[in-house]
């Protein structure tokens, strides 16, 4: 049987579902799937669009505050205080608990130098770690696996809980894995269709590279899915999550890390955090599902005693200006806040210095704290990588762990 177009483009088809999965399994068939250093497992969640830090993390005392948001300002009554200045949105009052355990650290100020305010690009700076005027084609997360991988013996492998795989998550030779239903994953890779090709394969004479590539892809995309599904069946979480995206993704992530699936990172992403307009309404109900879905993530963590084994990291590609706009929301601004969770975190509670809104750049906030640096200490401190050779250079540790 000839290798014919509408097969290649099948094969193309199941690729791209697969997310261009990397060397997982060995050419003997034995499990390299999994495996770790140390047991660290990082959650990163991505709120998408700018996320608008000081109407999360609200300086309730501050008259700049109110002078520079009349209408969209949160009312000190409505404010749950944190301390003397600061204090969460209403609408975040469920991570309030967390709070208070010592279980979250909020790092204000977090940039990098010379912001660029496109969605893309920033994005794009957050997902590879590169200065502003560099361009990589590799991700963060992708470099770590480059570099802890190795021949997959003792594979470091990343999981996103989505349709599509980040740039953060690809990697020069290794590549995260994308999929939002372990159970859907392995039947899509067991069709029939899917089979009588790759039985196809081992008949084919003559393939040239991309062929070769495809079908290979193929091969560890049915036989991943296998060891995915089977470890997901070992742990269901009696907890009830919100019934949202997010914390569908959120329950699966649980799952799996109570599972035992040794997978050092995962992804997931949370859109919609673009508030030009009526941002009230908008980050109101976004805020709701995001604080409601992490705490019931938490909460399995704690109770399943993991909780000191995993650090979840929540950030946004920017802030927003620091003055609301003619349409009672903001416009892109700068730095914002990255929230910590975790049992180990060196430093619960506020973190640093919230913004000082007398000193601002242009009207925009003034970053304090490099990005890098935090991920200097995820990749270095927790996860016990090489994070100078992953980050390009070396970057000052934050000190999160």
């Amino acid at each position: 049987m000839k290798f014919k177009r509408r097969d290649f483009l099948k094969i193309s088809a199941m690729a791209s579902a697969s997310l261009f999965i990397p060397r997982f399994i060995k050419a003997d068939g034995k499990e390299t799937f999994f495996g770790r250093t140390n047991g660290k497992i990082i959650v990163i969640l991505q709120l998408s669009g700018g996320n608008d830090g000081l109407n999360c993390v609200i300086p309730y005392n501050n008259d700049i505050y109110y002078k520079s948001r009349p209408y969209i300002g949160i009312k000190k009554s409505e404010v749950v205080k944190l301390n003397d200045e600061l204090g969460f949105n209403p609408n975040l009052k469920d991570l309030k608990s967390l709070y208070d355990k010592g279980l979250l650290s909020i790092v204000n100020n977090v940039g990098y130098p010379n912001p660029d305010r496109s969605h893309f690009r920033s994005m794009d700076i957050w997902q590879t770690a590169s200065n502003s005027n560099s361009y990589l084609n590799s991700g963060w997360i992708g470099r770590y696996l480059d570099a802890e991988c190795g021949d997959c013996s003792n594979s470091m492998h990343a999981i996103e809980a989505d349709e599509t795989l980040s740039l953060a998550m690809k990697g020069i030779s290794r590549t995260g894995l994308a999929f939002q239903d372990p159970e859907r994953f392995f039947y899509l890779s067991n069709k029939k269709i899917y089979k009588d090709l790759l039985e196809n394969s081992k008949r084919e004479k003559g393939l040239n590279d991309s062929q070769k590539y495809l079908y290979k892809t193929l091969t560890e995309a049915t036989e991943s899915a296998k060891i995915i599904y089977d470890k997901s069946k070992i742990f269901k979480s009696k907890l009830n999550y919100p019934g949202t995206q997010l914390g569908k993704n959120l329950k699966m992530i649980a799952e799996l890390i109570l599972s035992g699936i040794e997978t050092s990172v995962y992804y997931t992403s949370f859109t919609g955090f673009d508030t030009h307009v009526n941002q009230i309404a908008r980050q109101s109900e976004l805020l709701k599902q995001y604080s409601e879905a992490l705490k019931t993530f938490t909460d399995d963590l704690i109770q399943n005693n993991r909780i000191n084994d995993v650090i979840v990291i929540t950030f946004s590609e920017f802030g927003r200006r620091v003055s609301e706009n003619a349409s009672r929301g903001t416009d892109h601004g700068t730095a914002g806040n990255v929230y910590l969770i975790g049992g180990k975190l060196k430093k619960a509670g506020i973190f640093n210095a919230p913004p000082d809104l007398s000193d601002l750049d242009s009207g925009d906030l003034k970053y304090q704290v490099d990005f890098r640096s935090i991920y200097s200490d995820l990749l270095g401190k927790w996860l016990g990588a090489d994070s100078e050779k992953i980050l390009g250079r070396k970057f000052e540790t934050a000190g999160i762990v």
